[in-house]
């Protein structure tokens, strides 16, 4: 796993109470389509999500509030196995 803080590009639907439903984001200068949404949480003034791309990967995403921007926190190096 890659941990890092690197600004990016989402878009996602946010429902009334707060949570959300991320379509899509970019990462290393590509698009990914988000197949699957898994927890979200909250911490620091922060909405964190896992998501997962077509290409089995998975992602930490991070909406930070108050500046309004969205990060990656987290990238997984290998693909998922069953």
């Amino acid at each position: 796993m890659i941990r890092m803080q690197e600004p990016t590009e989402v878009e996602a639907r946010f429902a009334p109470d707060g949570s959300m439903m991320v379509l899509n984001f970019t990462w290393q200068k590509r698009k990914l389509p988000v197949v699957s949404q898994g927890r979200q949480w909250e911490k620091d003034g922060r909405l964190h999500t896992l998501v997962m791309s077509t290409r089995e990967r998975v992602y930490e995403l991070a909406y930070d509030k108050d500046s309004q921007q969205w990060c990656v926190v987290m990238a997984s190096e290998d693909r998922l196995s069953a």
